[in-house]
């Protein structure tokens, strides 16, 4: 596949999976399988950009590792606010 292929393809991807987190938004379910659906779709959305759009998939460990780690550590924290809102809430009074 062409570079311009897979870039188009890639493009397509991320807007279905754009389209699939508005229609979730949309429907107002607050399960939890929504929310890790939601931090899911995140993560995959920030791993192709930062590969493919940002061009980290050759750029030096640290940087490529520090920036996919951002999109790993941020879905991971939605769950954790899912599971434990009055905890973080009270962590989060001033």
């Amino acid at each position: 596949m062409t570079h311009k292929r897979t870039i188009g393809t890639l493009w397509v991807v991320l807007l279905a999976l754009t389209l699939l987190s508005a229609y979730m938004a949309e429907r107002a379910d607050t399960s939890f399988i929504s929310a890790s659906i939601m931090a899911i779709v995140l993560a995959i959305k920030g791993r192709i950009i930062v590969d493919h759009f940002m061009e980290l998939k050759k750029a030096h460990i640290v940087l490529r590792t520090l920036m996919r780690t951002y999109f790993y550590v941020i879905p991971s924290l939605i769950i954790i606010v899912y599971l434990f809102p009055e905890q973080i809430a009270k962590w989060t009074m001033l």
